[in-house]
Protein backbone atom coordinates (compact mmCIF):
# COMPACT_ATOMS: atom_id res chain seq x y z
CA UNK A 1 0.00 0.00 0.00
CA UNK A 2 1.77 3.08 1.34
CA UNK A 3 5.15 1.86 0.65
CA UNK A 4 8.04 4.29 -0.72
CA UNK A 5 9.58 3.75 -3.99
CA UNK A 6 12.68 4.90 -3.72
CA UNK A 7 14.95 5.58 -0.35
CA UNK A 8 15.26 8.88 1.29
CA UNK A 9 18.57 10.47 1.71
CA UNK A 10 19.96 10.74 5.33
CA UNK A 11 19.80 14.55 5.22
CA UNK A 12 16.19 14.28 4.31
CA UNK A 13 15.90 12.43 7.46
CA UNK A 14 17.77 14.91 9.26
CA UNK A 15 15.88 17.55 8.13
CA UNK A 16 12.80 16.31 9.46
CA UNK A 17 13.74 15.51 12.53
CA UNK A 18 15.99 19.30 13.59
CA UNK A 19 12.83 20.19 15.41
CA UNK A 20 12.79 17.31 17.49
CA UNK A 21 14.76 19.88 20.46
CA UNK A 22 13.96 20.10 23.80
CA UNK A 23 12.49 23.36 25.07
CA UNK A 24 13.62 24.62 28.59
CA UNK A 25 10.35 25.41 30.94
CA UNK A 26 9.10 28.92 31.72
CA UNK A 27 10.41 30.64 34.51
CA UNK A 28 9.01 33.48 36.18
CA UNK A 29 10.32 35.51 39.38
CA UNK A 30 9.03 35.28 42.84
CA UNK A 31 7.30 38.72 44.33
CA UNK A 32 8.47 38.08 47.80
CA UNK A 33 12.10 36.85 47.27
CA UNK A 34 12.88 37.04 43.84
CA UNK A 35 14.08 33.96 43.21
CA UNK A 36 13.14 31.81 39.83
CA UNK A 37 10.37 29.36 40.30
CA UNK A 38 7.77 28.00 38.20
CA UNK A 39 4.61 29.74 36.90
CA UNK A 40 1.23 29.02 38.85
CA UNK A 41 2.85 27.09 41.73
CA UNK A 42 4.13 28.04 45.11
CA UNK A 43 7.49 29.47 45.85
CA UNK A 44 9.76 26.51 46.55
CA UNK A 45 12.36 28.95 48.53
CA UNK A 46 9.98 31.39 50.57
CA UNK A 47 6.75 29.59 50.55
CA UNK A 48 4.63 32.13 49.49
CA UNK A 49 1.84 31.93 46.22
CA UNK A 50 0.28 35.31 45.24
CA UNK A 51 1.59 37.90 47.87
CA UNK A 52 0.48 34.82 50.87
CA UNK A 53 1.89 32.66 53.23
CA UNK A 54 1.22 29.04 51.73
CA UNK A 55 4.06 26.93 52.93
CA UNK A 56 6.27 26.47 56.12
CA UNK A 57 9.87 26.24 54.60
CA UNK A 58 12.38 24.56 56.70
CA UNK A 59 16.21 25.18 55.87
CA UNK A 60 18.44 22.15 55.25
CA UNK A 61 21.59 22.71 57.57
Amino acid sequence: MANPTSRHSKSRRDKRRANWKLTPPNTSHCSNCQEPKMPHRVCPSCGTYRGRKVLEVEEIV
